[in-house]
């Protein structure tokens, strides 16, 4: 009775190791395992579950670690560190034009000084990024990337004491550089541009100029208080960030926006469905980050911006900033790998109804 119970609980720390794994060793390993124990010992000893734990998880973490060499991750990988690098340009872009092209509706006290040296480097470093991975230079392109990442951390993350809305605004962006550098950093034999082919790359980098161009074009033709006579009035449509003088202009901008946003939409929905499930799943956490801060945070920002002071973030609004992201991403690896053994057992059973004999 003893060996028995012994042998099921021996079992049940060897599950901790992939199926495929103890399909293979479980008996073997059981039967060492059996052979080396006391007699009349029924529990296993301490020293041979820490040993079957850690041996487990690590024989798991080498099998998902290894799922994401297959060629549909390697390509997945490419493609998204690719789009996500000409996201961060255009944003960098956007940011040194913001600095360089002066608003003339601004007073002078508003109006910005000019780009730092920080804007530039964000331009030249994404820039660098983004040619790097489409010439082939993987690992360029991932030290790069994760330079980008380390900046954030020492230029930003600081802040977070005394401008804590600022640092929570940056989050998606860092989000963004993250999926960059680790996606870069994934192994992957094709680049990127011979897995989006030349036109859809080329249709995304008109979008993203596109993208850039309207902002600014909005945020230089906004209409401007100051220009205003004595008992004129002052009308202004805001969307978002969007500001004209008439409604019909602002939904111009909002559909050369939209514009934009199909063009890079259709070029991804025209990838291998293999591919596109995966890119999904990369972005995913970014734009589930950015939910949760335009959600759940969104009174705390409100409530720092009028109170006058500092209103610090308790520790389950950090852990939700961290969570929220990494369990998307592992919840969309599941689903991607259910679906895709749901499709292969389905075309497995179509094979062999095609094989089975007519009655």
């Amino acid at each position: 009775m003893s060996d028995a119970e012994l042998e099921r609980r021996y079992r049940r720390l060897l599950a901790v190791y992939p199926w495929e794994h103890r399909r293979a060793y479980e008996e073997e390993m059981l039967a060492v395992l059996l052979a080396d124990a006391r007699p009349g010992q029924r529990r296993p000893t301490a020293a041979d579950a820490v040993n079957l734990i850690g041996a487990g998880l690590r024989a798991r973490l080498r099998v998902s670690a290894g799922g994401f060499t297959e060629p549909a991750w390697a390509d997945a990988a490419s493609v998204t560190g690719l789009l996500v690098a000409l996201v961060l340009l255009a944003l960098a872009t956007k940011g040194l034009a913001d600095q360089s092209l002066f608003d003339p509706s601004l007073p002078p006290p508003l109006r910005p000084n000019g780009p730092d040296l920080v804007d530039w480097v964000r331009v030249v470093g994404w820039a660098g990024v983004a040619v790097a991975a489409l010439v082939g230079l993987r690992w360029i392109a991932a030290g790069l990337a994760w330079a980008g990442v380390a900046g954030w951390v020492v230029l930003v993350a600081p802040g977070v004491v005394d401008q804590p809305t600022y640092v929570v605004d940056t989050l998606p962006q860092l989000g963004l550089a993250v999926v960059a550098a680790a996606a870069l950093t994934v192994p992957a034999p094709r680049r990127a541009v011979a897995v989006l082919g030349v036109r859809r790359l080329a249709a995304v980098v008109l979008a993203a100029v596109a993208a850039v161009s309207i902002l600014e074009t909005a945020r230089l033709f906004a209409p401007s208080f100051r220009e205003l006579g004595p008992g004129d009035s002052y009308t202004s449509y805001v969307l978002y960030g969007l500001e004209a003088s008439s409604e019909a202009l602002i939904w111009l901008y909002v559909a050369g926006l939209a514009v934009a946003a199909l063009v890079v939409l259709v070029g991804l929905a025209t990838l291998t469905p293999e591919i596109r499930r995966r890119v999904v799943v990369m972005l995913a956490p970014v734009a589930a980050l950015a939910l949760v801060i335009d959600t759940a945070l969104a009174g705390w920002a409100v409530s720092t911006v009028h109170m006058g002071h500092t209103i610090p973030l308790v520790p389950a609004q950090w852990a939700m900033l961290v969570l929220v992201p990494a369990v998307t991403f592992l919840a969309g690896v599941l689903l991607v790998r259910r679906r895709e053994e749901t499709l292969r057992m389905v075309a497995l059973g179509r094979d062999a109804d095609r094989e089975r004999p007519a009655a």
